[in-house]
């Protein structure tokens, strides 16, 4: 696809209030500066709050549209003039998503494909979609509809006939410190002089949340279509984990939570055969589509490769974790 011209661009960012969504608002306005920049999501006080630090008015690019991607017409009157959709609004609580898997299904497979129809309809040239490790093999239903979300938005460019749009995944690891996760709840243990670890030998791969915005630009300029994004992390184990964020403490192993996995995978065995492997990612092709011609610089992978938590040869030391923490602002 063509170089995207930032000053001409027109920008939406699904589930702009989480997370994900303001650190992405802060580096597009602070790097690529886009012509108009669309926060789009259901919560009315948290986008109050964001407006406090990017406001809309006066020359400001920046809009805020309530609505929710379960509302398909909402997205389509929110999508009219946008040229890029980053769909990150997910109900992502595994506990939440076991609890109302219904409401699971309707935001992260129902709302997915409000927004493969939306952008369809009003011509949206690019859309990229935020995924997560626990869409591979899923053992939990917040995976598993992840998972269908990658394949809708994979399989989003075979209903667009003649039309422009394009539609690409990123999917990534755990984030450091984004809401959920284990090391503010280590930080906060840490003052009672024990933490609690579900087992001491489970892996996960981390990246900042720095790392997740910054590799989901750049694939938002290498997406071409139908490809899944897959970056190199570091993984680690969670009592080196624990005791990089609270060491001497006491560690209390209390067992894997329902729908937890010992540990994590990015890549299966089965989707390496249509994988490309760069310096600094992988990218998944459609398993029916033809793989691209080996380019300088990439490889194909050996036959059975799996890029899983446990067996990556990148471990991260409590001392990089340390680091790591430390350029997140902890």
């Amino acid at each position: 696809m063509k170089t995207i011209d930032w000053a001409q661009t027109t920008v939406l960012v699904t589930g702009g209030t989480g997370s994900f969504g303001q650190k992405m608002v802060e580096r597009l306005l602070l790097d690529k500066k886009p012509k108009k920049l669309i926060i789009f999501s259901r919560d009315e006080l948290k986008q109050h709050e964001m407006r406090q630090r990017f406001p809309d008015t006066g020359d400001s690019p920046v809009r805020y549209f309530i609505g929710d991607v379960r509302d398909r017409d909402r997205l389509t009157r929110a999508f009219h003039g946008v040229n890029l959709v980053i769909h990150a609004a997910a109900m992502k609580q595994v506990p939440a998503c076991e609890y109302n898997p219904f409401e699971a299904v309707l935001t992260n497979i129902m709302g997915t494909k409000n927004v493969i129809d939306a952008a369809i309809d009003t011509g949206v040239e690019r859309v990229l979609a935020v995924s997560t490790d626990k869409a591979v093999s899923p053992v939990n239903l917040y995976g598993a509809t992840k998972l269908v979300a990658e394949k809708l938005f994979v399989q989003g460019n075979a209903y667009v006939g003649d039309r422009s749009t394009r539609f690409a995944c990123t999917r990534y690891g755990n984030v450091v410190g984004s809401r959920g996760s284990v090391v503010p709840l280590f930080q906060k243990q840490k003052e009672a002089g024990t933490v609690t670890i579900t087992s001491p030998d489970m892996t996960r791969f981390w990246l900042t949340l720095d790392q997740g915005i910054t590799f989901v630009l750049t694939c938002i300029d290498r997406m071409n279509g139908g490809e899944v994004f897959v970056p190199k992390l570091a993984s680690m184990r969670m009592d080196a984990l624990a005791e990089a964020i609270a060491p001497g403490c006491r560690q209390e192993i209390i067992g894997i939570r329902p729908g937890e996995k010992l540990h994590e995978t990015l890549i299966s065995a089965d989707e390496s055969r249509h994988t490309i492997e760069y310096d600094d990612m992988y990218v998944i092709f459609q398993e029916a589509a033809r793989v691209p011609a080996v380019t300088p610089g990439a490889r194909q992978l050996e036959p059975g490769f799996s890029y899983s938590s446990d067996a990556n040869a990148d471990t991260m030391s409590g001392q990089q974790f340390s680091e790591l923490l430390a350029s997140s602002g902890y």
